[in-house]
């Protein structure tokens, strides 16, 4: 292979995972209008269109997407390689990718940022919150964070905590004016804040469990919402019941009595959070770092470098 052929095909990967030619050939080091000529050097040597681009977005064709295909694992294998080589004689460096839940980057990222850093001064993380199933290796992600029981089947996942409590929570305001629901079909008479699945935009059935008799309820209120501080935020004020995981923020609340749990004994729990990635031979040593991290273990001495 030419080098211009190799150059021509890592730009078009690089447009593909970042679906964008501006931030294509802000990472290649190119101008925009370098990058456009280079694809469609690639197009005419191919003699097939190879991106379908609008004033908004770009996507592969058919063909486009077939040769990504191909050609993305043989890029990847390949920057695995040199950077397995590098880290023998270096200290951990370059750009870790995470894709991660907004729970998991306000509870488990966030507390620990300045840690890492501390350990490894020459990384970058790149933290993308994203509450859809997003493919991470199209994405381009070294790993996601997610909940246990909503990962796929090839990936190499390591458990972060313990299972996560949903919790029904409304504010003594509330309660005071409404009363407390005695059942979940009760909430039918009850003012809810309702979670909007971003999957397919459907709004989430609250799932209830009581010794084995599982219950599913649709629930009607003033606010609708994919974020969970608004959600919680919304009880707070007295707008209704909502329906959370207890370790993100929800506890806190409890504690000081500024929400009030109800239907406890028809909660349910979910999985906990864990952090996964493709199972592939070489694993980033900046992602064994972050790992470490994450589940507050001593990270392993690093190599000096040169001259240190």
């Amino acid at each position: 292979m030419r080098g211009s052929d190799f150059a021509e095909l890592k730009a078009f990967v690089a447009i593909v995972e970042r679906r964008s030619f501006a931030r294509a050939a802000e990472h290649l080091g190119l101008s925009p209008s370098a990058l456009s000529q280079t694809i469609r050097q690639l197009e005419g040597r191919i003699g097939a269109r190879l991106l379908n681009r609008t004033t908004r977005s770009v996507a592969p064709t058919a063909s486009g997407e077939q040769l990504y295909m191909r050609i993305a694992p043989l890029f990847r294998d390949m920057a695995a390689a040199v950077a397995e080589a590098s880290e023998s004689t270096a200290q951990i460096r370059g750009t870790l990718r995470i894709n991660t839940l907004g729970m998991a980057a306000r509870t488990v990222i966030a507390p620990r940022l300045a840690r890492f850093h501390q350990e490894n001064p020459d990384v970058v993380l790149d933290i993308v919150v994203d509450d859809t199933l997003a493919d991470i290796v199209y994405g381009r992600f070294d790993a996601g964070i997610r909940v246990g029981g909503r990962l796929e089947k090839d990936m190499v996942a390591v458990r972060l905590t313990p299972d996560l409590a949903m919790v029904a929570v409304a504010s003594p305001a509330y309660l005071a004016r409404h009363g407390l629901p005695k059942s979940p079909a009760d909430l039918h008479d009850h003012a809810c804040v309702n979670w909007r699945l971003q999957a397919d935009g459907s709004n989430y059935r609250w799932e209830f469990d009581k010794r084995g008799q599982r219950i599913e309820v649709a629930v009607d209120g003033p606010v609708v919402t994919n974020h969970a501080d608004i959600g919680v935020a919304a009880a707070l004020n007295g707008l209704g019941i909502a329906y959370h995981f207890e370790q993100d923020g929800v506890g806190d609340l409890l504690a000081q009595g500024r929400l009030v749990r109800v239907l406890a004994e028809w909660s349910v729990s979910r999985p906990g959070l864990y952090l996964y990635y493709p199972n592939r031979q070489h694993q980033p040593a900046a992602l064994r770092a972050f790992i470490d991290c994450l589940l507050d273990r001593t990270p392993p001495a690093q190599p000096r470098s040169p001259g240190g």
